[in-house]
């Protein structure tokens, strides 16, 4: 076990002061000396997707009982109702999702999407062998929703799907939260040529391992985790510009 695991381990064990279902240890950091704030665009993005979320419905894939389905309509506190809003904004043909799982969060943005759009959402695994899943044969079947099974994280992962990677105006990144998969998916997005701008959405940066991460943007970025998910939600866009600042 690495000593940062080993860290992590110690604040877990550390007795919280209130009582939830979920707890995960994280750091307070102060904004003043990150020069990396929101612009015009994300303000409005965020602004416009927030008052849209209020009236975003999901109880049609909350409907499917599977455990995660009792968190898809709560807001704030989750992200699956800000994620649909976002894509009604911003109305993207083309979306990247890193990490399937359950297909919350892809059936989630799927139901806002254009009948000519596509929602490519890779994972490592099939998602049948994901736990919890609520996906269904039936999602894949008018070709929007597609499942990669490859790594975007890796050079060689992203070299293979570029052309889908710089056809994006829309990236989620909910991967592995490890503190070295999305670093090295943040160092490659600073050489892909996008064809136009994306907006990424980072899930958890609110979380130990997520934390000098998010820190390490210096793109315009804003943290809307009081109207996402309660363990980070992070909006930033391309062209991705990054600061030395490591662990």
């Amino acid at each position: 076990m690495s000593r940062l695991s080993r860290f992590i381990r110690s604040l877990r064990a550390t007795r919280c002061p209130v009582r939830a279902r979920h707890v995960e240890p994280s750091f307070l950091i102060s904004p003043d000396d990150d020069p990396a704030t929101a612009d015009d665009l994300l303000l409005d993005l965020s602004l416009k997707a927030i008052e849209l979320a209020r009236s975003i419905n999901l109880d049609e894939i909350a409907a499917r009982g599977k455990p995660v389905s009792q968190f898809l309509s709560v807001w704030p506190g989750d992200h699956y109702r800000l994620l649909g809003a976002i894509v009604k904004v911003l109305e993207p043909k083309t979306v990247i999702e890193i990490g399937t799982a359950t297909g919350a969060s892809a059936l989630a943005m799927l139901k806002f999407m254009a009948p000519d759009s596509r929602l490519y959402t890779f994972d490592l695994v099939p998602w049948r062998e994901s736990q919890g899943y609520i996906l269904t044969e039936n999602d894949f079947r008018d070709g929007r929703l597609i499942q990669m099974i490859d790594d975007l994280t890796d050079r060689a992962g992203l070299t293979r799907h570029i052309d889908i990677v710089r056809a994006a105006q829309l990236i989620f990144v909910d991967a592995a939260k490890d503190g070295v998969m999305e670093e090295r998916f943040l160092e490659l997005l600073t050489e892909v040529p996008f064809a136009s701008r994306a907006v990424v959405i980072f899930d958890d940066i609110r979380l130990y391992n997520m934390l000098a991460t998010w820190r390490r943007i210096a793109s315009p970025k804003i943290d809307l985790t009081s109207f996402g998910h309660f363990t980070g939600t992070g909006l930033t866009y391309t062209p991705i510009r990054l600061k030395n600042e490591k662990r």
